[in-house]
């Protein structure tokens, strides 16, 4: 039992969209860490600078003082030490920038693949309808005729529609010994 439920696993984490899923979360785990990087030491300390020389990641709230505790925290590390309840604002804006960035590269990549298959589908597409058939033999003298004719250019005959074919009529002179 054990190992047919080894065997199934082994199956299933050898499919290819799983190990192409793990690489995808791997290389996202990465990104997000140099997205993090861009906001807190590149983005966050010039926007820091023009509003008063302020640290984001240093931006707080103290909502419940520890007891014995007099005057302000210098840092986050000095309020979360002394076991201080804090609202940290400026940590949430480095998270909502660090998401509008990922978001961002993401939409642009996702707009690029799908550039890439348009273009490839577009392809194929035309390769499509120039492999499609452009006539047909007409039922009666078996000539080729235009795809969509619906009368014969060779013997006047009438052709059925494409979506219904009625029986099709013989059109010119008949003989009279055919004639009612």
């Amino acid at each position: 039992m054990f190992k047919s439920f080894l065997n199934e696993f082994k199956k299933f984490a050898m499919r290819g969209n799983v190990i192409d899923m793990a690489v995808g979360i791997i290389i996202g785990a990465a990104f997000g860490k140099i997205v993090d990087s861009l906001v807190k030491d590149i983005i966050m300390p010039p926007i820091g600078l023009l509003i008063g020389s302020m640290d984001f990641s240093n931006l707080f709230f103290v909502l419940k003082d520890v007891p014995n505790h007099s005057g302000a925290y210098a840092s986050l590390a000095q309020a979360a030490e002394a076991g201080a309840t804090t609202l940290n604002v400026g940590n949430f804006l480095n998270a909502v920038i660090s998401f509008t960035i990922v978001a961002f590269a993401v939409f642009i990549l996702i707009k690029g693949i799908n550039k890439v298959e348009g273009t490839i589908s577009k392809k194929e597409a035309d390769a499509a309808a120039a492999a499609a058939p452009k006539t047909k033999k007409c039922p009666y003298c078996c000539e080729e005729i235009p795809l969509q004719a619906t009368r014969c250019p060779h013997c006047t005959s009438e052709l059925g529609s494409v979506s219904q074919e009625p029986a099709p009529k013989k059109r010119g002179r008949q003989s009279k010994k055919n004639a009612v």
